[in-house]
């Protein structure tokens, strides 16, 4: 069986590695981009996907630290959380930085004998998989901009947030620093991650209609919010744009699309990789079963993944959707209602179980 794989990011990346461990052909064609390092950018993995990462030899124990604890707070109640989730006992995800995961991920295919890596030199590449001239079983593209994507996958359900996610690396007094901090501020969500006792990871999604806000007024909406950190640095605040985008058809033929060309949400949850992940385990559970049943790998597959992921990936973004939507209106409010919703919630045992269940598996509970 051979697998083309049209993209360089890190959902691409890890489907490389799974599909290889199964001895399936992997061609990666990376497309030309201009090379931008971010420093401060984290993933959150959820305790679900990060074993299952684990259990597909993507061993990033040593490079990930772990959270197990979640604290929630809005602009009133900015001492005081409105909810929280997890246990000094328990890991509930893991804090990965960007770069790191990157770099393991390209170690792990150079010395995979199944992967073989390719740049796309040449647009005669695109037209040779349109007209289906092409050697693959499957071709999956990640790239929502590409040839192949404005002209088979454009219908998709878009919003622009009108924001800015502010992206952040600080230093600080070494603390005991498992617990992430959500605090939704009359500005937009600001996340704080811990990546070690010392450095945190910070993403702010802040209102900005016009582009027009400062690196330094972001700079003292963080300091002002922070209640744990005493801090002593930060990293250059790294910035982009935030739209939310679910494709309304997922396959053509034998082409699927996956990671960001299928789905992009808001990061206020730490989602999207986790998303992509439990696509990853529903398409690899389909090819592992025709594998073992000696069926082919074909379009069919694709038909079933869409029939099994797309009414859930629909719920799951519109939900990530609805929360950020209901604490924009609360703070509207002064937070009357989130502060006797949670108020409510908070005691609620079922809740938590499900709301963790929800942020671990997302609707895929038995996966």
């Amino acid at each position: 069986m051979n697998v083309c794989l049209i993209g360089n990011g890190i959902s691409t990346l890890i489907l490389a590695n799974v599909l290889a461990n199964r001895k399936i052909k992997v061609s990666i064609y990376e497309e030309p981009k201009k090379k931008q390092k971010s420093i401060s950018r984290t993933l959150g993995i959820s305790r679900n996907n990060f074993n299952y990462l684990i259990k597909e030899k993507i061993n990033i124990n040593k490079k990930s630290w772990p959270i197990n604890k979640i604290k929630i707070f809005n602009e009133i109640e900015k001492g005081n959380e409105i909810l929280n989730f997890g246990s000094k006992n328990d890991k509930i995800f893991y804090i990965i930085k960007h770069t790191d995961l990157i770099k393991f991920l390209y170690t792990n295919i150079k010395k995979n004998k199944y992967i073989k890596q390719n740049k796309i030199k040449n647009p005669s590449f695109f037209n040779s998989i349109l007209k289906e001239k092409d050697n693959y079983d499957l071709i999956i593209n990640f790239n929502e901009k590409n040839k192949i994507s404005k002209k088979l996958f454009f219908k998709r359900n878009e919003k622009d947030y009108k924001s800015l996610a502010f992206t952040s690396l600080i230093e600080h007094k070494v603390c005991k620093n498992n617990t992430a901090h959500q605090i939704f501020t009359k500005f937009g969500p600001l996340a704080f991650l811990p990546c070690s006792n010392s450095k945190t990871s910070i993403v702010y999604s802040v209102l900005d209609q016009n582009n027009v806000i400062k690196d330094t007024r972001v700079k003292e909406l963080i300091l002002n919010y922070n209640r744990k950190y005493k801090i002593n640095s930060f990293s250059k605040l790294e910035k982009f744009k935030l739209k939310s985008s679910i494709l309304k058809n997922y396959y053509h033929k034998k082409i699927l699309c996956f990671g960001d060309n299928l789905h992009k949400i808001h990061p206020l949850a730490g989602q999207g990789l986790n998303m992509t992940i439990r696509d990853i385990k529903v398409l690899l559970n389909l090819i592992d079963l025709r594998i073992n049943l000696g069926l082919p790998i074909d379009n069919s597959v694709l038909v079933e993944f869409q029939n099994k992921t797309k009414h859930y990936n629909y719920i799951f973004s519109n939900a990530i959707d609805f929360i950020h939507e209901f604490f924009k209106f609360d703070n509207n409010f002064g937070n009357l209602y989130s502060k006797k919703l949670f108020n409510l919630l908070e005691s609620n045992s079922l809740f938590k179980k499900y709301s963790t269940k929800f942020a671990d598996k997302g609707i895929f509970f038995n996966y």
